[in-house]
């Protein structure tokens, strides 16, 4: 069966939006699923590009309205969701890359089986995750020990995905990432 999607999926600060950047420039087949959030745009980011940015009661409309493949409160009080449309457009022929957290990430993957190729972007340690995470300088002490320990649980969830990527060295895993992805949908 032919692959209609790439799902991308790491632990925050792991560089899973860096690698869907370099990745969706190097195969410009690939079409991009952007996803909905409660959070604030970060510096530089716009709506409609990394994320459609909501409020929290436009979130529970894209609910109410069937609008979302999947969503989850990821944070207290940041919710992220796919939305149906950008599932439903994705064929063999327009492959779509979804950038998603891990249960996004696992809700997808059951919802296309086969038709998905399923990615897990690791961190080379929590040590040097935790040194991304602080040199954003966009994240609280609280936010980043939030984070962390999110880490640590999503990643005993990555044997259930296809690969498992390391990110210790940017150009390699963007190498890496490419093949794999080209060879599957190209």
């Amino acid at each position: 069966m032919a692959v209609r999607t790439v799902i991308l999926t790491a632990p925050s600060g792991a560089g899973k939006t860096t690698l869907a950047r370099r990745l969706l420039k190097a195969i410009p087949l690939l079409g991009f699923s952007v996803s909905a959030t409660t959070r604030r745009p970060r510096k530089g980011e716009r709506n409609g590009h990394a994320y459609h940015f909501v409020s929290q009661t436009e979130f529970r409309q894209l609910i109410a309205a069937d609008s979302l493949l999947e969503y989850e409160e990821v944070y207290p009080g940041l919710f992220y969701g796919t939305l149906r449309v950008d599932a439903e457009r994705a064929s063999p022929q327009n492959p779509v890359l979804f950038d998603v957290d891990v249960r996004g990430a696992l809700s997808l993957k059951d919802h296309f089986g086969p038709e998905a190729l399923t990615l897990f972007v690791r961190p080379p340690s929590l040590k040097e995750l935790e040194a991304r995470l602080r040199s954003r300088e966009t994240e609280t002490a609280a936010s980043i020990k939030l984070r962390l320990d999110r880490a640590g649980t999503e990643m005993r969830y990555m044997h259930h995905f296809d690969v498992v990527l390391v990110n210790d060295d940017l150009e390699r895993a963007v190498t890496e990432l490419v093949a794999l992805v080209a060879s599957r949908i190209l």
